[in-house]
C-alpha cells in the first residue's frame, strides 16, 4: 500500500482516515479493505448486474447480457427471473439480519422481566406504555412490568405464524400504506415466515415470475420494517429513548494515555452493559495500575458506537468500511464485537499490533479472535471480564507503533422521534407538530431527507454524503441520519449548531434556531439529526407519519425523500425496499445487482410508483442525485398544493 496522500485521497475524504492510511505503522503486510478491492479488479460483470445464478447445483448459469450467449440458465430461467431471484434473497438475507437482532433484544426484554436476566430491567416506564398503547395492549391500572411482558410477547409473536397482518406494520402506518399493501398482497403476517418464503419461492423451481418475485421480496422487506421497530421500541424500554447528548466523533477520539476499547456491531445488549460497568471504580483504578493514567476510555464504531453514543455520549471512532483503521492507530487495546459488519480483516490487521479481537456471539466467530460467550444471564460480569481483557492487553502495546490523528470533530447526537417531539412542543406544547407542519407549508422547510446506508469502497469514502448535504441544506431540506450516514456526518462536524449557521439555508436556519432556543439550547438545532443505528430508521418514519395523519394525507403524499448514497448490504437492500413500499422516493447512489434485467429495473425505477408511491432513483453523481431528490420534494409539494 503506497503512504504518499495523494495517492490514497481516492479512498476516503475523511482526514483522520488518510492520516491513519499514510501514517500507520503496520509493515508492508498490512491491507486494508481498499487494497483488497483493487485486488478484486476487474470484478465479474455477471454479477454487477445481477445476471448469474448459483441456486442450484446445475449451474452456475450466467446470461449473457449483451445477446450474443445464452439467453436462459439450464432450467429456462431468463434474465428477469435470475436478476429477480436475487434481489428478493438479498432482502431476505437483510430482514433475516434485522429480525435476528430484534429477536435478541426481545427475548433479553422478556428474560429480564421474569428474572432470568438480572442485570436488566425496564429504563423508560413511558416508552412501555407508548408501545403497548400503540398496540392495543390494556394499560389502564396495570403495573409496568405486567404490560412490558405482554409487550415483549406481542413482539416475539410477530416472528410465528399469524393471521393477521404484523402488529407493528399495523400500528406504525397510515391508513393509505395498509390499504395498498393489502391490495397488492404484501402485507407481512409473520416475520420468520416472510424471509421463509422468499427463500422457498426463489429456488429451483418455484417462482419465476418477476413481478410477482418482486412483489414477495417488497413483502419480505415489510418484514424488515416490523423487526426494525421493534428493535428499537424494545432497545428503548431497556435502555430508554435516546435524547440529545453531546459527544465527540472521529480516530482522535482515542487517547494515548487510556486503555481505548472498542465497540463494534450493532445490537445494544452487551455494549450498554459494558458502558455501564466502565465507570466501576475499580476497573478505573486497575486501567491506572496498569499504567494508563487516563483510566478506561470507550469508544464506538459502526451501529454499536451509534447506540452507546446517543444513550451515554460515548465518543464514535469510525465508520465500517474504515474499521480496521482503529487498529491501525496502534492504540486500540481490544476491540470488541457482537454481530454484522464486522470484517474478518480486524483480526488480521491485529496480527500487525498488539490489539485484542474480542468475539461475543456465538454466531460471529472469527480466526485469530478470542472468543468470550456474551451470557445476558449474566450480562455485567461479562462486560467486566471483557474489559479485564482489554486492560491487560494495554503493557503489550508498542509505543513505535502508534499513530493516532488529532482529528475529531463535537456532536450532538441521539434524536429520537420523542425528543423531536419534546423539542417542538417547546415551541407549541398544544399542537407540537403544528411548527413542522407550518413551515413545510410556507417553505421553510422545503423537505425532509432521511440520509441511511452504508460505505463502499466503489466511492471515496463519504464524499456522497457530504457533496449530497451541501446542497440539500443550502436549499432548506431538513437532514435525518442513522447509521454510517450519521457517522459520517458526525465525523465531518454536520451535527452543531456551528454547522446550521454555515450550511444551512436562510428558511431551515430561522427554524432550526427558533426550535433550538426554545428548548433551551442557546442556539440552533444541528441541520442533520442523529436518529441512531441503522436498525433504527424505523424512528423517521414514525416522524412521518405523525406528521402525514396530522395532515390527513398518506405517506406517500409528504415532501419526504430518502438516500443510500453508499449503500452495501444486504440489510440496506432491504430498508430501500421497505422505504419504498412506504411510498418514499429513495436514492441508491450505487446501482444494485439488477440492471441485467430491464423488466425489474423499470419496475423499481417507475412502475412501482404506480402502485406505491415510492421508487428508486439510481444516481452516482452526488449533485445530480441532489437534484433529483429536490424535484421529488417539489413534485410533492406541489401535489399538496404548497
Amino acid at each position: 500500500m503506497s503512504t504518499k496522500g495523494g495517492e490514497l485521497v481516492n479512498r476516503s475524504i475523511d482526514q483522520a482516515v488518510l492520516d491513519v492510511l499514510n501514517g500507520h505503522k503496520g509493515g508492508c503486510k498490512m491491507k486494508t479493505v481498499w487494497d483488497r478491492y483493487e485486488a478484486q479488479q476487474p470484478q465479474c460483470g455477471f454479477g454487477e448486474l445481477g445476471v448469474c445464478c448459483r441456486h442450484c447445483m446445475q449451474g452456475p448459469c450466467r446470461i449473457d447480457p449483451f445477446g450474443e450467449g445464452p439467453s436462459r440458465g439450464i432450467c429456462g430461467a431468463d434474465a428477469d427471473t435470475i436478476v429477480a431471484r436475487g434481489l428478493a434473497r438479498m432482502v431476505a438475507g437483510g430482514t433475516a439480519s434485522h429480525s435476528g437482532h430484534a429477536r435478541h433484544v426481545a427475548h433479553v426484554l422478556k428474560k429480564a422481566l421474569l428474572g432470568e436476566a438480572p442485570d436488566y430491567a425496564v429504563k423508560d416506564k413511558g416508552k412501555v406504555e407508548e408501545v403497548a398503547t400503540r398496540l392495543g395492549i390494556q394499560t389502564l391500572g396495570r403495573n409496568v412490568k405486567d404490560i412490558a411482558l405482554d409487550v415483549a410477547n406481542k413482539a416475539l409473536a410477530e416472528f410465528g405464524d399469524n393471521d393477521e397482518t404484523l402488529a407493528w406494520v399495523t400500528a406504525t402506518m397510515t391508513k393509505g400504506r395498509l390499504e395498498a399493501f393489502s391490495r397488492l398482497g404484501i402485507a407481512p403476517t409473520s416475520i420468520d415466515g416472510s424471509v421463509a418464503e422468499v427463500m422457498h419461492r426463489t429456488t429451483y423451481g418455484v417462482d419465476a415470475e418477476p413481478v410477482n418475485i418482486l412483489f414477495g421480496a417488497l413483502k419480505c422487506a415489510l418484514a424488515d420494517y416490523a423487526a426494525c421497530h421493534i428493535a428499537a421500541d424494545l432497545s428503548d424500554i431497556l435502555f430508554g429513548a435516546p435524547q440529545p447528548v453531546l459527544s465527540r466523533a472521529n480516530l482522535g477520539v482515542i487517547r494515548q494515555d487510556a486503555v481505548n476499547i472498542a465497540l463494534h456491531g450493532h445490537n445494544p445488549l452487551l455494549s450498554d452493559i459494558i458502558a455501564q460497568v466502565a465507570s466501576e471504580p475499580e476497573l478505573i483504578e486497575a486501567a491506572k495500575q496498569a499504567g494508563a493514567s487516563g483510566g478506561l476510555n470507550l469508544v464506538g464504531i459502526c451501529c454499536t458506537g451509534n447506540e452507546v453514543m446517543m444513550r451515554h455520549g460515548i465518543p464514535l471512532a469510525t465508520s465500517s468500511v474504515s474499521q480496521e483503521t482503529a487498529v491501525m492507530t496502534g492504540a486500540l487495546d481490544a476491540l470488541v464485537v457482537d454481530y454484522q459488519c464486522i470484517m474478518p480483516a480486524v483480526a488480521t490487521a491485529a496480527e500487525c499490533f498488539h490489539t485484542k479481537i474480542i468475539t461475543t456471539m456465538p454466531i460471529a466467530k472469527m480466526p485469530g479472535a478470542e472468543h468470550i460467550e456474551f451470557s445476558d444471564s449474566k450480562a455485567a460480569d461479562c462486560a467486566r471480564t471483557i474489559l479485564r481483557k482489554g486492560i491487560a492487553n494495554f503493557k503489550n502495546r508498542c509505543p513505535d507503533k502508534l499513530c493516532i490523528p488529532s482529528r475529531s470533530t463535537a456532536v450532538v447526537a441521539g434524536f429520537s422521534a420523542e425528543a423531536i417531539i419534546a423539542a417542538l412542543s417547546k415551541v407549541n406544547a398544544e399542537d407540537p407538530l403544528k411548527p413542522l407542519v407550518d413551515n413545510i407549508a410556507t417553505g421553510n422547510i422545503r423537505g425532509i431527507c432521511l440520509f441511511a446506508g452504508c460505505n463502499s469502497v466503489k466511492t471515496p469514502q463519504d464524499r456522497n454524503y457530504i457533496e449530497m448535504i451541501k446542497l440539500l441544506l443550502a436549499e432548506n431540506v431538513l437532514i435525518l441520519a442513522t447509521g454510517c450516514a450519521a457517522s459520517a456526518y458526525a465525523r465531518h462536524g454536520f451535527m452543531t449548531s456551528e454547522a446550521t449557521k454555515q450550511y444551512a439555508g436562510a428558511g431551515l436556519a430561522a427554524v432550526l434556531t427558533a426550535v433550538g432556543e426554545a428548548a433551551g439550547l442557546g442556539g440552533p438545532l444541528p441541520p442533520v439529526l442523529h436518529m441512531g443505528s441503522c436498525v433504527d430508521n424505523a424512528r423517521p418514519v414514525d416522524v412521518a407519519v405523525a406528521v402525514a395523519e396530522r395532515l390527513g394525507v398518506d405517506l406517500s403524499q409528504l415532501p419526504v425523500v430518502a438516500s443510500a448514497p453508499e449503500a452495501v448490504t444486504e440489510k440496506a437492500v432491504a430498508i430501500g425496499a421497505w422505504a419504498v413500499a412506504a411510498g418514499l422516493p429513495v436514492h441508491l447512489g450505487l446501482a444494485p445487482p439488477v440492471l441485467g434485467s430491464v423488466v425489474v429495473t423499470k419496475i423499481l425505477t417507475s412502475a412501482v410508483s404506480d402502485l406505491l408511491g415510492g421508487y428508486f432513483l439510481v444516481e452516482p453523481d452526488p449533485i445530480k442525485a441532489a437534484k433529483g431528490l429536490l424535484a421529488a420534494l417539489d413534485q410533492r409539494r406541489a401535489g399538496l398544493g404548497l
